[in-house]
């Protein structure tokens, strides 16, 4: 343990799926300052999404530099006193470089990605357990979220991977993998290794054995050797290089940006958090034995903090489509200006007036996966305004965290949730978009249990820099779950009747029946 006089730092490299940041925390665990950047994303084709890998890396120099320049204006020494760096990131996207060369062999196929539904449907007619084929081993269906598709589709149709693979020279990565390295030397000796949580999204990890799971590799034709060493959530990685900031500091923590909001909001058993991102994640700590669902949620890592530490497992619901609608609203539709106006907007009309809008913009994640369904707007009528599409957008975040809730009180019955003392089920909520009241608001309404956001929504970046604090001893496990800075939460608790939540619901569900079977219409 650091001596208390002495400037103590931990910092996250926090990876997103539209932005990068760099956030450094204090020996409290407080930001004392953070740098944030957009990139380019890339649409191809219809329900094709990429990101350019090296513009990624880029992002994080650059962050990383431009952090460090605002700690100095603060006063505040982190370039002597940073003690670990952790990483968290979008998870499922899928890079494929050159070993030699260290340039990717083509763009990165990100989580959202519908291009792999061919290979989905050929895989589910030739396999014998169909689409729940690797649930047993891996606790993820055959679905286009997955890596281990996208890496299919690219070992298919692109000649560079083809070739890179036949002759040695493909590494394959998720995000982390990519970022590790790169920071920690790329061809000139860069670890190649990603972690536990981020290797249970790939559908080719064996749940129970935290390692590759030979027969999957088998069956799918992926080779071992392309694949990295799978570590746990924190432990000491490797160094920085010396072309990036903070050359020598060791990365001593990475884990899947929803395992790192767990840990950052201190999900033990029984707990569960929603994190309102471009998707939204919901995720229920089920202890130290894997949970299978059967109402169409994962099974997958919550985290493993350290080499020898045991492993708590989660049920998750992803959704695809959180925050990336209310983007839509502001850079396809122009409705907006900024997404912060929707708030504002939304609440120029006391309800939704009947309006419902269903963001299968690539298909619906958890609980239907249903890859043939298509966004639709429906209620439409002469008094419809865009106050009431504003107010649908943001209803249909709560609607969609509210259908993986209930397939989660199934699944985890009424003894796999912890609830307050009052009796009552508590939603921990962060990410960017828990700063709309309304949203959380509506959320508590349409949920009919309270929302409680505490005062730093980014735990994401947070449970990066708790994970690399525990493998560095800047702090104990003990002092991370007492919470080493006590925050004042916000509780939303819900204002609306019963009956009324019931009819709302049975609306949706309405709505969402009429979004599956459209994907051909744009042919």
């Amino acid at each position: 343990m650091a001596g208390e006089g002495e400037e103590v730092y931990v910092a996250a490299i926090d990876q997103g799926t539209t932005s990068t940041r760099f956030i450094v925390y204090d020996r409290h665990a407080k930001p004392v300052a953070s740098h944030q950047l957009e990139f380019k994303q890339h649409y191809p084709d219809a329900g094709w999404v990429e990101h350019d890998p090296m513009e990624i890396i880029e992002t994080v120099k650059v962050c990383m530099k431009e952090a460090v320049g605002k700690a100095k204006d603060g006063k505040y020494n982190v370039v002597a006193g940073l003690k670990a760096i952790g990483i968290t990131n979008q998870r499922e996207t899928t890079v494929m470089w050159s070993k030699s060369t260290g340039r990717p062999l083509y763009n990165a196929i990100v989580w959202m990605d519908a291009r792999t539904s061919p290979v989905c449907r050929r895989l589910e007619s030739e396999l014998s357990g169909g689409r729940t084929h690797f649930v047993e081993t891996c606790g993820l269906p055959i679905s286009t979220y997955f890596s281990a598709l996208k890496l299919l589709w690219l070992m298919e149709n692109v000649d560079a991977v083809k070739d890179a693979v036949k002759t040695g020279d493909a590494l394959f990565g998720t995000i982390d993998t990519w970022l590790i390295w790169n920071l920690t030397g790329g061809v000139a000796g860069g670890q190649h290794v990603t972690d536990c949580s981020n290797a249970s999204r790939t559908m080719l990890m064996n749940l129970k054995t935290l390692d590759w799971d030979k027969p999957t590799l088998d069956v799918l034709g992926v080779p071992l050797e392309i694949l990295p060493k799978i570590i746990s959530n924190s432990e000491k990685i490797g160094v920085v290089a010396k072309e990036f900031p903070f050359a020598g500091v060791p990365i001593s923590g990475c884990l899947g940006d929803q395992h790192a909001a767990m840990l950052g909001q201190l999900c033990q058993k029984g707990e569960a958090k929603s994190t309102y991102g471009t998707g939204a994640f919901i995720l229920l700590n089920t202890g130290e034995e894997p949970t299978q669902s059967s109402h169409g949620l994962l099974s997958t890592i919550a985290y493993k903090l350290g080499p020898t530490a045991p492993t708590n497992y989660a049920l998750e619901g992803s959704i695809a489509i959180a925050g990336a609608a209310v983007q839509w609203l502001r850079d396809s539709l122009g409705i907006i200006q900024s997404a912060a106006e929707i708030e504002k907007l939304a609440e120029t009309v006391p309800d939704s007036g009947g309006v419902y809008f269903v963001p299968a913009f690539n298909g619906l994640f958890a609980p239907w996966w249903r890859d043939d369904a298509r966004g639709i707007c429906i209620g439409i009528t002469r008094f419809t305004n865009k106050g009431h599409i504003a107010r649908s957008v943001l209803e249909s975040m709560c609607f969609q965290v509210n259908d993986v809730l209930s397939s989660m009180h199934k699944d985890a019955g009424e003894a796999g949730e912890v609830k307050s003392a009052e009796g009552e089920f508590l939603l921990r909520v962060d990410g960017g978009a828990t700063v709309n009241n309304l949203l959380m608001q509506i959320q508590a309404d349409l949920l009919g249990s309270p929302v409680v956001r505490p005062a730093d929504i980014e735990t994401t970046a947070l449970g990066a820099a708790y994970a690399a604090g525990l493998a560095a001893g800047v702090w104990t496990k003990e002092q991370v779950f007492a919470g080493l800075h006590k925050e004042n939460t916000t509780a939303f608790r819900p204002k609306l009747d019963e009956a009324h939540r019931k009819k709302r619901a049975d609306s949706w569900y309405k709505a969402v029946s009429r979004s599956f079977d459209l994907a051909d219409l744009s042919l």
